[in-house]
């Protein structure tokens, strides 16, 4: 059973989203703290009937997502950065598009 945007707070876990994405901002690079590695990163604006959250896209899941798609998330969790929510798939949850 999907969870409700409106409904979504910091420091949830095992979130399963149904949303739509309404904003792709531009690709940035990161630097891992544990090392040499470098991660593409794209925040987006997902949506729902009940409001908006930011999601973070990392490496490969950029190319798979785009502006109009519905996406599902299942097992995400969300965290606050500078006071705002965020959603995130992490390495245990899965985003899939359609």
């Amino acid at each position: 059973m999907s969870t409700e945007i409106k409904d979504l707070r910091d420091g949830a876990k095992r979130v399963n989203v149904e949303a739509k994405v309404v904003e792709k901002g531009d690709v940035r690079e990161v630097k891992s703290k544990f090392g040499d590695a470098t991660y593409r990163i794209v925040d987006a604006i997902v949506a729902d009937e009940t409001g908006s959250i930011k999601l973070t896209l990392w490496n490969e899941q950029i190319e798979q997502v785009n502006v109009g798609d519905n996406i599902k998330i299942e097992n995400g969790y969300v965290t606050s950065f500078k006071s705002e929510i965020q959603l995130n798939v992490g390495k245990f949850g899965k985003l899939t598009v359609g």
